[in-house]
This record gives structure tokens, C-alpha cells and sequence, in this order.
């Protein structure tokens, strides 16, 4: 069983930037595709972006071209690096694992708070 800590958001003004941080523990990453979500309040969970164990990355039309994913795998860690953020990006943002043969997410973390906001 994964477990997954998000860290790294925070309180930030339009057209700024933020780095999530997604560190993972009791297992290696390293075979799991990896996916970043955020809800809003009152609005449904997103998913906005997923990297593979091979490397390739996928983003919502919403985000492409402003957020990149990375991973690192010797840290057992996923980025997230948002730039250009909007208000409309301020929602509690979650990582989350799963494996490549599952079309659903298994492990989730607790999720970060992202407030974009002058």
C-alpha cells in the first residue's frame, strides 16, 4: 500500500507559480502511473495531469502549456510545477497512484490547498 503525502501549496497572486510535491511511501513508485487532481469548492474532482512509469505525460486542456509533471523516482517523489496560475486554479489539489494495469486511481493523499488570489 502506497502512501502518499502532497505538500507545497499555499497562498499565491495571479500569474505566479507553485511547485507541488508528492512523496510517496511503503512502496516504490517506480511502476505506478502517477496522477495529479484538484477540486474546487463545490465542484466535482478534476483530473488534471498523470505521468507514466515510462515518462509520458498527459495534462487537461485547462492546464496544458501553464503546469509541467515530473517524477523522480530515486526520491519516490511526482512534482507538479504550476506557472501563470489563475484564480479559477484555487482548489485542493490531490496526488494520486495507481497501477498501470488499473483504469482507476487506488491511493490518494490528503490533498494541498492552492489559493490563487491578489
Amino acid at each position: 500500500q502506497v502512501r502518499i503525502l502532497e505538500s507545497g501549496g499555499g497562498l499565491v497572486q495571479p500569474g505566479g507559480s507553485l511547485r507541488l510535491s508528492c512523496a510517496a511511501s511503503g512502496n516504490n513508485i517506480s511502476s505506478l502511473v502517477m496522477g495529479w487532481y484538484r477540486q474546487a469548492p463545490g465542484e466535482q474532482r478534476e483530473w488534471i495531469s498523470a505521468i507514466s512509469s515510462p515518462g509520458s505525460k498527459n495534462y487537461a486542456d485547462s492546464v496544458k502549456a501553464r503546469f509541467a509533471i515530473s517524477r523522480d523516482n530515486a526520491r519516490n517523489t511526482v512534482y507538479l510545477q504550476m506557472n501563470d496560475l489563475k484564480p479559477e486554479d484555487t482548489a485542493v489539489y490531490y496526488c494520486a497512484t495507481r497501477r498501470q494495469t488499473m483504469a482507476q486511481y487506488e491511493c490518494w493523499g490528503q490533498g494541498t490547498q492552492v489559493t490563487v488570489s491578489s
